[in-house]
């Protein structure tokens, strides 16, 4: 299976996608990259001339403070584009970074523009996937404010789970995911520490199994009553858009 296509079953969760659009898809002129683990994709406050799908792997979208620290904003996981509101917003306020190997294409945003003019429909789904993105960044924002520790982990696991799911990067409650508990801290605003023993909470309810980049959803209802895990907000329904 092309790799490209991982998009197309992303976007094909949400609406019907015509032949015409499929191939459209296909057909736009890519250049392929690819990115070891700990690189820049995109570095905060450049311009942009392309946007960056991501083909494999797992990238972050990351803020770094003045001290050093540094918090990761976003996950973004195989079908997503990373940075497609760069081609409104011209100028990133933030850095996208490799959280592992990946495999990235970048399309020109004058494509992007002329696909825009000539497909409509399919420039709307890609639309789609910003507002998606500003979703899970909102949900984000509730869950760090709002929920505790365990809650807040069990509630992202549900969350990848099913946008890997969507893509086909997991099934039957068990995907890959090459994040060390250092990033988890990062995402969670958390330390290391507390992300080692909320895991370990975790497994010992009997929720989830994590051995190296192997998960196990053992319970994702379960799962999901822990976090208050509620899916609206990753759009996971087909509708004319």
């Amino acid at each position: 299976m092309p790799a490209i296509e991982l998009l197309v079953r992303m976007l094909s969760r949400r609406d019907v996608l015509s032949e015409a659009e499929r191939q459209r898809i296909h057909a736009l002129p890519f250049r392929e990259k690819l990115f070891a683990k700990g690189e820049s994709i995109v570095v905060s406050h450049t311009e942009p001339q392309e946007s960056c799908l991501l083909l494999s792997g797992i990238a972050g979208r990351e803020i770094i403070l003045e001290d050093g620290g540094r918090q990761i904003t976003a996950l973004q996981v195989a079908g997503d584009f990373v940075d497609l509101h760069g081609l409104v917003l011209k100028r990133m306020d933030h850095g996208v970074l490799a959280l592992t190997d990946c495999q990235v294409a970048n399309v020109a945003h004058g494509e992007l523009i002329k696909l825009g003019e000539d497909m409509p429909h399919l420039m709307r789904l890609f639309w789609l996937s910003t507002l998606i993105d500003g979703a899970i960044q909102r949900n984000w924002t509730a869950s760090m404010g709002r929920r505790n520790a365990l809650s807040q982990l069990a509630h992202l696991l549900c969350e990848l789970y099913l946008r890997l799911e969507v893509v086909g990067l997991a099934k039957d409650g068990q995907m890959r995911l090459h994040l060390s508990q250092l990033v988890l801290a990062d995402v969670l605003g958390l330390s290391a520490v507390h992300v080692n023993r909320t895991l370990q909470s975790l497994r010992r309810q009997g929720l989830v199994e994590w051995l190296g980049s192997d998960v196990t959803i053992r319970d994702f209802d379960k799962l999901a009553e822990l976090s208050d895990f509620d899916q609206t907000y990753l759009n996971l329904i087909r509708l004319p858009r």
